[in-house]
């Protein structure tokens, strides 16, 4: 059979390195030797002796998931093999962090990570319950963090007199050692998403990097359970 579809812009190559490795701009690959972790339902293909479990995030993860919506449905991928992640063709990209690095990251923008990575599900700092449900992942440890974002993200970086404005339904996360706090703007409200007369951004203050989507909010998606 011939076709540009077996080309070798296309075709699976062996694996050459353990852990995660980008295989195309859509698409997530893990070498897998013992124990890693994916948003569930976004493994989409895998070769070898690999076992899926639900991972579970117990009596006080549930009850936060249930507050904020943010929780972060999970699978424990256990074994020796290969594993392909993607959510809705949207692109990847890989974070690398260090030991005493930390990267907060909206919960729908999480794919995969390695299990020496922890993560917890906190309030951001300074939106209050007045924020809509402003509750991100904070992702610490040494290891490789995968993300998917709609559209090439935007990586803004921030001073200590350059403050930076996000909205809230674009930002994606941020390094440490970053402020947040929420700004309302009514001079720009009419402008913003069918003008509502008052627009709520979020403030980041100090010195790093936020990464912020280039699109609009999406219709929510009910998670499966």
């Amino acid at each position: 059979m011939k076709s540009d579809l077996f080309s070798s812009e296309h075709m699976v190559g062996p694996a050459t390195t353990p852990g995660m490795s980008v295989e195309n701009a859509k698409c997530l690959k893990y070498t897998v030797n013992g124990e890693m972790f994916a948003r569930q339902g976004s493994m989409v293909a895998f070769r070898g002796g690999l076992q899926f479990e639900r991972k579970g995030q117990g009596v006080g993860g549930m009850l936060k998931r249930a507050v904020t919506g943010e929780g972060l449905p999970l699978m424990a991928v256990r074994g020796q093999g290969e594993a392909w992640f993607a959510h809705e063709a949207q692109n990847c990209f890989m974070v690398d962090l260090e030991a005493g690095d930390e990267f907060t990251v909206n919960g729908r923008n999480v794919l995969c990570f390695d299990s020496s990575l922890s993560y917890s599900i906190k309030t951001v700092k300074g939106s209050g319950i007045a924020g809509g449900g402003l509750f991100n992942s904070v992702f610490t440890g040494q290891g490789r963090l995968g993300l998917v974002c709609e559209g090439n993200p935007l990586v803004i970086p921030v001073g200590p007199q350059q403050p930076v404005y996000v909205d809230t339904d674009a930002v994606v996360g941020w390094t440490a050692r970053l402020r947040t706090s929420l700004h309302r703007s009514q001079s720009i409200g009419s402008m913003l998403r069918g003008g509502s007369g008052e627009a709520v951004q979020l403030m980041l203050q100090g010195e790093g990097y936020v990464v912020v989507r280039p699109s609009e909010v999406t219709p929510h998606k009910p998670q499966q359970n």
